[in-house]
């Protein structure tokens, strides 16, 4: 299959879209089909912009980059040009099979418009609930000094203009792919009626395997003279909840004593906020804030600690919580649709209320010894469940199926044939991809 992706963000920065396209991109060219993935530009300068180029060129995938607007948000994400033309020329020089867009807005409707010129299956994967994002424009961010007016305003865009804009591009496409249960009950909500599936991002075999003595490493340095390591990895932005996990934080200080220290991984626009709170709480010798670290290398470091700490309400599935697990370390999260979807409360982590005394007793009650030790051995049985290479033979079946379903509706249509591959070609290798899932599970 030849598979065009469409995202608004990916490499070098960094976050879950792009960590989930890279890694179904990686896994779907192992399995021998061509994917390329029409991606952003960044960088200022000309020598930025070749840094980027150069790493493309030396990657696994075939990337298109094409133009942004000058803008960018606060979190150092950019404003895609409508209707890029680097990705309509390349349609009109290569034939593609499908196209997987991984957002609606900005190359959501260049996606729209690229199926219905070259009758293509359109899948789409709901990563982000935008509704959570608002504050990064700078004309929709509201505060308690903000005009009632203005508040009323936001709140109409978060509850219906979104949800109903949500839904309406759900249902021009042919599949939607949902990174988690929760996620999916949502789009119901919304009212998404097309043909739907549950496929979070997967975990690479990496992931499953750690070194103890990288781990012991990080793991002295951090500890210090305390009893107990826990560490937190994600952007360090308001929809992350991070100011909730530093009052949980002062909490287990109050009630447990201060034997313990939290590695925060990680980078954004609220650091500097953080550790003024971090300071104001008293609690700034607990708490380092590491910055960002090598993906590859983030593994060790939540091996390396006793639990993982979670907070976020915003996430679709929470890539970094099944991350967590394939480490062999327990969870403690806030109940949040993603977060219910992969912690099983009281089994592989546990889940609380977004109330910081509860939570901080939860962390003291995973933190003993005889849980931690059981919850160990079901994060790892759990994170078997995320396991990329089975993840794409699934996302291939899926793929199969969108065109096998596509080939036959034209021909019924009368429209023409269909010119990449014809549907029995299809049929066949749905049907093979089906007979490798049954049997690897």
């Amino acid at each position: 299959m030849k598979i065009a992706m469409l995202t608004n963000n990916y490499r070098p920065f960094v976050g879950g879209v792009p960590i989930s396209v890279e890694r179904q991109a990686k896994e779907l060219i192992k399995l021998g089909h061509k994917v390329t993935v029409f991606a952003p530009m960044y960088g200022e300068t000309e020598e930025e912009k070749a840094a980027v180029l150069a790493a493309d060129a030396s990657a696994f995938e075939q990337v298109v980059r094409y133009g942004t607007q000058r803008r960018k948000m606060d979190n150092g994400m950019v404003y895609p040009s409508f209707y890029p033309s680097e990705i309509m020329e390349t349609f009109e020089r290569e034939t593609f099979d499908c196209i997987h867009v991984h957002h609606p807005m900005f190359v959501g409707p260049c996606a729209l418009y690229l199926k219905r010129k070259y009758r293509l299956p359109l899948i789409y994967t709901y990563h982000t609930r935008y509704e959570d994002y608002l504050h990064y424009i700078p004309g929709l961010r509201v505060d308690e000094n903000s005009f009632e007016l203005k508040k009323k305003a936001v709140g109409l865009i978060q509850t219906k203009l979104i949800p109903a804009y949500m839904s309406w591009f759900a249902n021009q496409c042919d599949l939607v792919l949902a990174p988690s249960a929760g996620m999916q009950k949502i789009l119901w909500k919304y009212g998404m009626r097309s043909r739907s599936a549950v496929f979070p991002t997967g975990l690479e075999e990496s992931f499953f395997r750690t070194d103890e003595q990288r781990a012991q490493e990080i793991r002295e340095t951090y500890i210090g003279k305390k009893k107990h390591l826990y560490v937190t990895v994600s952007r360090l932005e308001k929809e992350k909840n991070y100011e909730f996990i530093l009052r949980g934080i002062a909490k287990i200080k109050e009630e447990a004593g201060d034997d313990f220290h939290v590695m925060i991984l990680g980078d954004g626009s609220q650091k500097r906020e953080l550790k003024t709170k971090a300071a104001l709480l008293g609690i700034s010798d607990l708490v380092t804030f590491a910055g960002n670290v090598q993906n590859e290398d983030v593994k060790h470091y939540v091996h390396a600690a006793d639990l993982f700490l979670f907070a976020s309400k915003s996430e679709t599935q929470g890539i970094v919580l099944a991350e967590a697990m394939a480490a062999g370390t327990p969870v403690v999260a806030v109940h949040a649709v993603g977060s219910d979807d992969i912690v099983e409360d009281g089994i592989n982590g546990f889940l609380t209320e977004e109330e910081e005394s509860k939570w901080a007793e939860k962390v003291i009650e995973a933190s003993q010894p005889k849980n931690r030790f059981k919850m160990k051995k079901a994060a790892l049985a759990e994170a078997q469940n995320y396991r990329s290479g089975t993840l794409a033979l699934y996302e291939e079946m899926l793929y199969n199926q969108c065109i096998c379903e596509k080939a036959m509706d034209q021909q019924k249509d009368g429209k023409g044939e269909y010119f990449y591959e014809n549907g029995e070609d299809h049929g066949e290798r749905t049907a093979m991809a089906v007979h490798k899932i049954s049997h690897i599970a």
